[in-house]
């Protein structure tokens, strides 16, 4: 994101909006307010800062509790006049100890969701010296499906062991990549949502059951 594309001058006080969200889970967590120099300051050492209006200067979110968020993403609005951030919250983010300003939990009921547009930002970055899905990608579509394949091999392997934790790894692995592997395709979660809801409908109305499990 560019700085220069926030306009500050439309607020008197020369302050923006700020949205923060949890990078992970896509919870709301806070709205804060920045000027040009928060803004710079929040960019140039990816903890997130704002300027407090009742304090009356910058201050980066966590100096004193040390739950600081650390910068993810930072997104300005069509209007050049609001900022969403994307951030991952080291600890509660309310000063009252809440996961959110708003006395929410910070829960994960949406994660996949939230993980496929982590998919599709690291696809569209495309740095695979840094990412390992935007190496699956440079990859082509052969290299993504071998994965999956290897993921499913791996699963099923230890599926006639009896430890716990490696079979649910190995099947985080496998999900991942298939996350991967949708993405790749031109679809999502929810477009295999759609197909499994079609056919319960119609085995519940009496249809055909064929591919139903």
């Amino acid at each position: 994101m560019n700085p220069m594309e926030v306009n500050f001058e439309k607020s008197a006080d020369l302050l923006v909006p700020d949205i923060v969200q949890d990078s992970t889970t896509c919870k709301v967590l806070m709205l804060g307010y920045m000027n040009r120099e928060a803004l710079d300051k929040t960019l140039a050492d990816g903890k997130v800062t704002f300027f407090s209006r009742s304090k009356g200067r910058i201050w980066t979110k966590g100096e004193e509790s040390g739950n600081f968020l650390l910068l993810k993403r930072v997104a300005v609005d069509c209007d050049g006049d609001t900022l969403l951030i994307s951030a991952e919250p080291l600890g509660p983010v309310c000063h009252t100890g809440a996961d959110t300003c708003w006395g929410e939990k910070n829960r994960r009921e949406d994660f996949l969701v939230c993980l496929e547009e982590v998919i599709a930002q690291r696809r569209k970055e495309g740095k695979p010296e840094t990412s390992h899905i935007a190496r699956l990608f440079s990859k082509g579509i052969n290299k993504i499906a071998q994965k999956v394949g290897e993921e499913a091999v791996e699963l099923v392997i230890e599926a006639k062991d009896h430890d716990d934790e490696l079979f649910l790894n190995e099947a985080a692995d496998l999900l991942f990549h298939y996350l991967i592997l949708l993405n790749a395709k031109g679809f999502n979660l929810q477009d295999v949502t759609n197909v499994l809801e079609g056919r319960h409908a119609r085995a519940a109305g009496g249809g055909s059951t064929e591919g139903q499990k």
